[in-house]
């Protein structure tokens, strides 16, 4: 999920320099979304592993 938050970033940076305005700022915004749901679910994992533990 981080491989596919980085392949939008990219593609955002990409689009920004040719001067795709719209097509950078859809990408950025759906990395931004993609990370945040890679955050999210990071932290129920690493939470649900130190419960497993105790």
């Amino acid at each position: 999920m981080l491989g596919w938050a980085l392949t939008f970033l990219v593609i955002a940076m990409i689009a920004g320099i040719f001067g795709f305005g719209g097509i950078a700022v859809t990408s950025a915004g759906i990395a931004q979304v993609i990370f945040v749901i890679f955050l999210i679910l990071f932290a129920i994992s690493l939470i649900a592993g130190l419960i497993r533990r105790a």
